[in-house]
């Protein structure tokens, strides 16, 4: 099924899983509902434009998708053994529940379905795939380009995800207390996968994909105004806009990577910075800091310094420091190593990174060898730099990153060298 006109889209757009989450709170059948909420969103598009916006958008979506739903169900001859086979697996407090139109109580449908999409049963590509389709709105082929699979993959993952959420007989419901934090950090886990890819791709001709870094912001607000007692949430979405901010200046007129030293810190957007800054503030009090609020500390003194050289390295550097004990890993201990560089020198730097040379996870990955060549460009090792800078570029696969690689081997070899390739196009 197409996607709605793009104008009417933005009004249907945060409804949509509203109206997703009610039908399967009520009716259960998570394929099928969603059938229906698509139809229910097409006949809006084509009809509220001439008709007008009814006083209860959600309300009169949820009754034209109820009744497709009902339809659905018939046509597939379907609907008496799925209710009895959810009698017979759910106690009835657990499926007699409100109307569809009437929010569960001690909970949202939004936050529910975003709990059950990011459940333990599935991979993390699952549950990010099936809250991008379900929770953001994100058509198949939407999330196809975005993630670089053909549609008809996607469509595949999307299809295992709901069997096995189906297969799995989850109640739909907020989870128990003690499940609680366990299913947050999956949630929180899966939307800064999203963002991350989003901001910096992973592959293809773009840096980025503003689109998905958006959605994964977007769904991050869902999230904090839904637990707005969750430090870590509020952390998540400080992490993103102060990450985010820069994103203007981080690229030049021709798409090519601009580095965080070297860009125009008049283009970064203040009302992310302000925003984001504020929301670190009223959490960190709250208690202990989770990863999250850590990275958004550290992403807050690069954005709050007015040059370069004003850079707080020492106190980032420390931050990364406690950010290795709390979630140890080797892009921790790599950007670790930078924040040391900088602050004592790139020889301290150069030290650290010979430690991950035996870590298989980060070994061969071209951030590392990037690193390297920026450190021992810093030392005044031309030749070992270069190399490095070259040996970074064979191992990334976006193509902007290959274009700045390749510049500074070139200029490190005195000579403007156009690299072969896609890497030149």
């Amino acid at each position: 099924m197409t996607a709605p006109q793009v104008g009417t889209w933005d009004l249907l757009r945060p409804l949509a899983p509203q109206v997703l989450g009610a039908l399967v709170r009520r009716y259960g059948h998570f394929d099928t509902a969603e059938d229906a909420v698509q139809e229910a969103l097409i006949a809006a598009a084509s009809q509220w434009p001439e008709q007008g916006v009814p006083a209860d958008p959600r309300a009169w979506l949820i009754t034209v998708a109820s009744r497709r739903l009902t339809d659905l169900l018939r046509a597939e001859q379907a609907r008496r053994r799925r209710e009895d086979a959810l009698a017979a697996r759910t106690p009835p407090d657990a499926w007699l529940t409100p109307a569809a139109d009437r929010p569960p109580p001690g909970g949202d449908d939004t936050l529910i379905l975003l709990f059950m999409c990011c459940h333990p049963v599935l991979a993390p590509d699952l549950q990010i795939a099936l809250t991008l389709r379900s929770v953001g709105g994100l058509t198949t082929a939407e999330i196809a380009r975005a993630f670089f699979v053909p549609e008809s993959t996607m469509g595949q993952r999307i299809s295992r995800a709901k069997r096995r959420v189906r297969d799995s007989h989850v109640p739909f419901r907020m989870p128990a207390a003690d499940e609680r934090p366990a299913r947050v950090a999956a949630v929180l886990r899966v939307l800064y996968l999203i963002f991350t890819e989003g901001y910096a791709s992973t592959a293809g001709a773009s840096l980025f994909r503003g689109e998905v870094a958006a959605e994964a912001i977007r769904l991050a607000r869902i999230v904090h105004r839904l637990l707005p007692g969750d430090a870590e949430a509020a952390g998540l979405l400080a992490l993103m806009l102060l990450t985010d901010a820069r994103r203007p200046a981080r690229t030049g007129p021709g798409g090519d990577l601009v580095p965080l030293a070297e860009q125009d810190r008049s283009l970064w957007n203040a009302g992310y910075i302000a925003e984001g800054v504020e929301l670190l503030t009223a959490a960190l009090p709250r208690g202990p800091a989770g990863p999250y609020q850590v990275q958004a500390a550290i992403a807050a003194l690069h954005d709050e310094a007015a040059t370069a050289r004003e850079t707080d390295w020492p106190q980032i550097a420390a931050l990364y420091g406690v950010l290795m004990e709390l979630s140890p890993n080797p892009m921790a201990a790599l950007n670790h190593a930078v924040a040391v560089a900088m602050a004592r020198g790139p020889g301290a730097g150069l030290a650290l990174l010979e430690e991950l040379r035996d870590d298989t996870r980060i070994a061969g990955h071209h951030r590392l060898h990037a690193v390297r060549a920026h450190l021992l460009e810093m030392s005044g090792d031309t030749a070992a730099a270069r190399a490095s800078y070259l040996a970074a570029a064979e191992r990334t696969h976006s193509l902007p990153e290959q274009r700045y690689l390749h510049a500074r081997a070139a200029r490190l070899a005195g000579a403007a060298v156009r690299p072969e390739g896609p890497a030149g196009d």
